[in-house]
């Protein structure tokens, strides 16, 4: 196999990741057109036989550290992503490094590791540290809809965990619906069936209708969203859930909300 087929497959990829870096299609373009040129001067910059997508990126770290191009976010970025491109940007450029490679590329740490040249353990810290200033950076007012005691105190320490806020847990269709005309909460995590028979879903269509927010589906019946009709699920975690999932969820509901806001308490901390 030659170093072009052995490159082609991940150039995508390669392009995607020095988008998010720069927060610019065209000047990430730049970077993986100068990172291909490297590789034509000095072949064996990449070695075939081992894993050639952890030495492209890490070639283009190289080409990009040496070579910085200032550049404003890319118009042609749709208004979710460049939400979150602006919080990345406001991340430690290494941690940010970290999370990309890790939440966007898919990398394990060890890969990360590879990639940044240090070791698993320390790969591990800085995607942590990058989701943790991310959290700081998407705190929100955040409305449960749950009839379920246990599962509602449940999903708030996690809310809590994350440092959200939860104004209001709600246990029936008209409950949510009330609590929305005295709040405006940035994210929703909703059952489907509630205590009075009513529906989740119907009370987020309620919703929607008057208010634009993110709305996680937290269900032990996966199979009523199947239909087709409105809204259709971006985020659904069925019952019974896990902790880590919950969290990865609402982070990147969050995340790539634009219309997300930090709540009120965490305005006064500021």
């Amino acid at each position: 196999m030659s170093i072009s087929q052995a490159i082609a497959p991940h150039l995508p990829y390669l392009r995607r990741f020095a988008r998010a870096l720069t927060g610019n299609q065209r000047i990430g373009d730049i970077y993986v057109q100068a990172t291909l040129e490297a590789i034509v001067d000095d072949p064996g910059r990449v070695d075939i036989g081992s894993d050639v997508r952890v030495q492209l990126y890490r070639l283009l770290l190289e080409v990009w550290r040496s070579v910085p191009i200032d550049s404003d976010i890319d118009s042609s970025v749709s208004q979710p992503e460049k939400g979150a491109l602006r919080n990345l940007q406001g991340v430690t450029p290494r941690s940010r490094i970290a999370f990309l490679l890790r939440s966007l590329e898919g990398l394990t740490n060890q890969d990360v590791a590879a990639v940044l040249g240090c070791n698993v353990e320390e790969a591990a810290s800085l995607v942590e540290a990058a989701g943790k200033e991310i959290a700081d950076q998407i705190k929100s007012d955040v409305l449960i809809i749950e009839d379920e005691p246990l599962i509602a105190l449940d999903l708030q320490s996690l809310v809590e965990d994350l440092g959200h806020t939860v104004v209001d847990i709600a246990r029936t269709h008209s409950e949510a619906v009330g609590s929305i005309a005295k709040l405006t909460p940035g994210l929703i995590l909703a059952d489907i069936q509630l205590a009075d028979g009513s529906s989740g879903l119907e009370a987020v269509n309620e919703i929607l209708g008057t208010l634009e927010v993110p709305v996680i589906f937290i269900t032990a019946y996966p199979e009523r969203f199947l239909t087709g009709s409105r809204p259709e699920p971006a985020f659904l975690i069925t019952k019974p859930f896990l902790t880590d999932t919950v969290k990865a969820v609402i982070s990147q509901a969050l995340f790539f909300n634009r219309k997300a806001h930090r709540s009120e308490a965490a305005r006064l901390r500021a």
